[in-house]
Formats: C-alpha cells, sequence, structure tokens
C-alpha cells in the first residue's frame, strides 16, 4: 500500500524552488541502440516526464534512476550502455522542466510524479517482459526521490540505492547559498531524508565521493548509521569527488551494484557463482 506524500508545501515557494532546482532544457534527442525513450504522462494534468530506458537483459534487474540536479536523461546514455553491459537494466527518470519534459519543478509535484513513473514502469516492464527485480537510485538531489519512493512504496521494490546523497536539506541549502534563516521552515518541512530512511528496512546500499564538497561524506555517513535496513552496505570512493563517482571508480562502480543486486535478489549464492565460472570457462 502506497503511503501519503510528506508536506513539503513550505519549500513550493518560488525563491526556495530557484535554488532548489536547476532545470536543464534540450531537444529530444536519439535513443541509443537498444534504449528507447518513454513519454510518461501525468494523470489529471498536461505534463509529459521524458525519460529513457536502457535494457539488454530480460532476466536482469531494473533500476529506476533519478539524476542529479543540472542533469538531463541524455548525459546518461553512456552510463546507460555500461549499466547494461553489467547485466543491469537501468531507467533514467527525470523531473518535470527538466530535458525535454514539460512543466514546472515543485518539491510537491516531484514526490507524486515519481509514483506515476514506478506505476508506469510496473507496467511497462511486464509488457516487454522484462521480469527482473526493481530497485530504486538516486543520486544527489536524486537522493531524496529515491528515499521518499522506497519509503512509501516498500512492497513495490526490492532495495534502495544512494549515490552522493545528503541528509539534512538546510545546510545543504545553505551551502548552495540560499540562507533559510527566519523563513520559519525547519527541517521536518522539508525532503527529511533522515526520518524517512530511519523507516526503511528493505537493503540499502550508499556510494558516496570522499572528497564530495557538495555533499560531504559526513551526510553519507549519517545515512548510513540512521537507516533502517538490517542488510546495508557503505563504499567509500578514494579520491572521488561529487561529480567523479564513476570516472574515479570505473568498472568497479558498476560491479559493486551489481553485487548488491545480485545478493539481494538471491543471484549472488555460491550455487549460482558456480554455475557462471563453468559457463564462463566453457
Amino acid at each position: 500500500m502506497t503511503k501519503p506524500p510528506t508536506a513539503a508545501s513550505k519549500l513550493d515557494r518560488p525563491e526556495i524552488l530557484a535554488s532548489i532546482f536547476s532545470p536543464v532544457k534540450l531537444k529530444r534527442t536519439s535513443a541509443p541502440l537498444s534504449s528507447s525513450d518513454l513519454e510518461i504522462i501525468v494523470s489529471g494534468t498536461d505534463v509529459s516526464l521524458g525519460c529513457r530506458l536502457h535494457a539488454g537483459s530480460s532476466d536482469g534487474p531494473l533500476i529506476i534512476f533519478f539524476h542529479g540536479n543540472g542533469e538531463t536523461v541524455a548525459d546518461y546514455d553512456d552510463i546507460g550502455q555500461a549499466y547494461n553491459q553489467a547485466g543491469i537494466n537501468i531507467l533514467i527518470a527525470t523531473y518535470r522542466g527538466y530535458g525535454w519534459s514539460t512543466g514546472e519543478p515543485s518539491v510537491t509535484a516531484l514526490f507524486e510524479d515519481n509514483i506515476k513513473i514506478l506505476e508506469f514502469i510496473s507496467s511497462h516492464c511486464r509488457d516487454l517482459a522484462l521480469n527482473g527485480p526493481v530497485f530504486i537510485m538516486g543520486r544527489s538531489i536524486g537522493s531524496a526521490s529515491a528515499i521518499d519512493l522506497v519509503h512509501r512504496c516498500p512492497e513495490q521494490v526490492k532495495g534502495l540505492i544512494i549515490d552522493s546523497g545528503f541528509a539534512d536539506t538546510l545546510p545543504l541549502a545553505k551551502r548552495l547559498g540560499y540562507n533559510l534563516t527566519g523563513a520559519d521552515i525547519t527541517e521536518e518541512d522539508c525532503f527529511n531524508n533522515i526520518v524517512k530512511i530511519r523507516e526503511i528496512t528493505l537493503p540499502t546500499l550508499i556510494l558516496h565521493g570522499q572528497r564530495d564538497q557538495v555533499i560531504p561524506l559526513a551526510e553519507a555517513e549519517r545515512l548510513q548509521a540512521e537507516c533502517g535496513a538490517r542488510i546495508k552496505q557503505f563504499q567509500i570512493i578514494p579520491g572521488a569527488d561529487h561529480n567523479s563517482l564513476i570516472e574515479v571508480a570505473g568498472r568497479l562502480y558498476f560491479a559493486a551494484i551489481k553485487k548488491f543486486t545480485d545478493t539481494v535478489s538471491g543471484q549472488n549464492t555460491w550455487r549460482q557463482r558456480r554455475k557462471q565460472f563453468k559457463k564462463d570457462a566453457e
């Protein structure tokens, strides 16, 4: 059963939204081979969310990925192919006003649109016979989408992956140049990641750059400490900053994610590894 959204209307002020979101408009580009674009219409509105699905394995896990601020789905074309090579299907989800999506971003719309994306892709994957388990992942501001979606829809997914995520909103807003002092806003009025992740019991993987200056490592450490999951992993990428986790870690980045999804879905057992070893030796 889907939990109701956390009230976040206090953030939906024009001056605050301008500091939270940095939408990048982009004309629709051609999808890479084996990839496809999905236009998700938000019911009751004329808003269209332009997402991109990179599918390479009928039984591989599917990651619904919420990208960072100032990014678009097209920025992940090469990365999407790398996920496919690792045996992972990935949907690059987006937000209103980003890429070729219509509408204007807001916190309230963000949380509601995430539910629509999950519902749409779940049905779409059934139509495509993509039968693997579903995981939710978010990078940077996308971590708020991922945490909220897993918090609200735990029965529909297998686990949570956070890349360069944040624990508290107010310190982040201050680092980004917006002082909320005197704005009558508390942490509970914001994304509320800490409170939500305390109630998440699904397996969780947190990845963070050691030298992240936008969202310091201490934020990820707090998410890890407060996470309510019994099965949780924390990977620090030495030498990586906020935007260089994949560049620094290389293939190990995707290997860590694949190992996590396989372990959670029961594919990383001794028998499975032996079977794969024999297959590779043939």
